[in-house]
């Protein structure tokens, strides 16, 4: 039995009562509904009741959507639902999580750049109030992962720190702000990711410290938030092979599993040594750490014996909805863990009152929700992040300040990494264009001459497949005098864009070149300076560059921040609060 008058849930008799009541009122397909968490797929309200009549679902993560239409979409699920739902965002960098419309304030490790943990708390807080006033009550948000692998494509700037202190104090900060608007946060990714440099959307994944490295770094963490009454955990698709041998020593590594799938993992770790009493949710079920490890009917159950009580998105409800009951009827899922499962779901329910508020005084009317999205207050607290988080990593020439004086001709190159249209879908936090246009346009306001450089791969693009043939044929062949560069440019400025969002690499995609500019080769016969704005492990790449420095995303409102700091008009006081040298010798020169 799961103890509900203890943390994270605090219920009194009437609320437990509640809950055990409705657990002895469901029938069995509506027990087996309530462990799935539904991504919809339409906003149509014949869909929405039909999903809810016909599978039972105990929760949603829906698509992106504009407040209107969000808020629309949760009055009728809740209006809807027997059972109230979780109604689940995703605000890891601030409103625009909950709805397109809403409020970016920043990426987690920006705001960690700040140096001051009271943008975690704004980060939360603009989160809650905006996902609160469509209709959401719970956030896969934050996310606590340490990012101490460069390589790590997936995590990057969604991490807050390498440090362990510093994610968790920015992670308390972060639930302070958005519990004060009732939405309940789920910690991510269980048992940790930042490790491994691989992301678990294409493969497997492993966090390789041992137990008493572990202990030392994401369990300080997760025990710390756990103390505070961390209300849920999404656990991740994370093998930690030290401690499901630690828990299972006979086992060999054959048995090795994602923790989404290893009681070892989710029940005696988690639930035994560091005491969570909260709500677990898997992370996504189509990733293939997760579906790599067994077949989809016997991972579905195992999920839930294991100590998960939610199962993120279905593949196929039918289907899934199929074998989740099997597993149960064959005895894979226990009455005792699956009455479990349902005492901690509903039991969060009850901690957000969602038993006993009218369902429509879940959210605010909806003029007054939408009067909450993006107030200029909310959005402006962006631009302080960028003020005090960009970042001059390296600086080891005579060249900032820059101005039209000095430095009057600019040459302004786009660098950026495979194509990566997921990223974008998922929201970037920029606009459409590369950000080096957008510098470009910017520069010129400001009285510089700008040439924005078309590279070699632009041409190429709009060359038939013989001519691309004939033309890198002949690179190496090319002449290229530095002159050209010397005589007609006073600085070169380099503006990168690297997402690594379900790509199997975070890294820059050089053109095969020999003599362009594509590839800074330059650095000692014209200043150079190069910007990353999304990735903070640009300067791997290029370690041969003198000036490097984070903005971490290519908004605006960043880019003009980041000009001003060129100019000398305010200072760089952004701390990177990762290993943005990549522990290399070289970046450092």
């Amino acid at each position: 039995m799961v103890d509900l008058t203890a943390k994270p849930y605090n219920l009194s008799e009437e609320d437990i009562d509640w809950v055990n009541t409705t657990i002895e009122s469901m029938s069995l397909d509506e027990k087996i509904g309530q462990l799935f968490v539904n991504m919809g797929a339409s906003r149509d309200e014949e869909y929405l009741t039909s999903v809810l009549d016909t599978y039972h679902i105990g929760a949603v993560r829906y698509n992106p959507g504009t407040a209107a239409e969000v808020w629309e979409q949760n009055r009728i699920l809740q209006s809807n639902a027997k059972i109230p739902l979780l109604i689940a965002a995703n605000t890891e960098r601030g409103g625009d999580g909950a709805v397109t419309d809403g409020t970016y304030v920043g990426h987690a490790v920006k705001i960690a750049s700040t140096n001051d943990p009271v943008y975690a708390y704004e980060l939360g807080r603009i989160s809650g109030v905006e996902a609160a006033a469509v209709g959401c009550n719970w956030s896969f948000a934050p996310i606590v992962d340490i990012m101490r692998n460069w390589r790590n494509p997936i995590i990057s700037n969604r991490a807050f720190s390498a440090d362990p202190d510093q994610v968790l104090e920015l992670s308390r900060e972060y639930m302070r702000g958005i519990m004060e608007s009732g939405i309940m946060p789920a910690a991510k990714h269980f048992p940790g990711d930042g490790i491994d440099e691989r992301d678990q959307h294409l493969s497997a994944s492993v966090n390789s410290y041992s137990t008493e490295e572990w202990d030392e770094t994401f369990g300080k963490v997760y025990q710390g938030l756990i103390d505070d009454g961390l209300p849920s955990i999404m656990a991740g698709h994370i093998m930690l092979p030290a401690y499901q041998k630690h828990f299972n020593p006979d086992m060999t590594e054959d048995d090795l599993l994602p923790a989404t799938l290893s009681k070892e993992i989710l029940t005696d770790l988690l639930r035994g040594k560091l005491g969570f009493n909260g709500v677990v949710v898997t992370d996504a079920s189509h990733m293939v750490g997760l579906t790599g490890a067994m077949a989809r009917k016997d991972l579905l159950p195992a999920s839930i014996a294991a100590g998960a009580d939610l199962f993120l998105f279905f593949n196929d409800p039918d289907e899934d909805m199929t074998w989740m009951k099997e597993g149960y009827e064959a005895g894979v899922i226990t009455d005792e863990r699956l009455t479990e499962a349902l005492q901690r779901i509903l039991g969060l329910k009850a901690r957000l009152g969602l038993h006993k508020t009218p369902r429509e005084q879940l959210f605010p009317p909806k003029d007054e929700a939408l009067a909450k999205i993006a107030t200029p207050e909310n959005v402006a607290v962006a631009r302080k992040v960028s003020e005090a988080g960009i970042t001059l990593v390296k600086n080891k020439q005579d060249v900032l300040p820059i101005c039209p004086e000095k430095n009057k001709r600019v040459l302004v190159i786009a660098v950026g990494g495979p194509a990566n249209p997921i990223s974008r879908a998922f929201g970037g936090g920029g606009a459409a264009k590369h950000p080096a246009d957008v510098v470009a346009e910017m520069l010129r306001e400001r009285g510089y001459e700008v040439t924005r450089h078309e590279s070699l791969l632009d041409k190429l693009a709009k060359m038939s497949p013989e001519e691309q043939a004939e033309a890198v044929k002949n690179i190496y062949a090319g002449k290229a005098p530095i002159s050209a560069l010397t005589d007609n440019y006073d600085l070169v400025l380099m503006v990168s864009k690297i997402d690594g969002l379900m790509q199997p690499t975070e890294r820059v995609a050089w053109p095969a070149t020999k003599g362009t500019v594509d590839i800074p080769w330059y650095v000692h016969e014209i200043p150079t300076i190069y910007v990353s704005t999304a990735t903070p492990y640009a300067l791997v790449d290029v370690p041969q560059v003198k000036t490097y420095i984070n903005a971490y995303d290519d908004r605006d409102d960043t880019l003009e921040v980041l000009l001003d700091k060129l100019e000398g008009k305010s200072e760089f006081v952004g701390v990177s609060p990762v290993d943005a040298f990549c522990g290399k010798i070289d970046t450092r020169i």
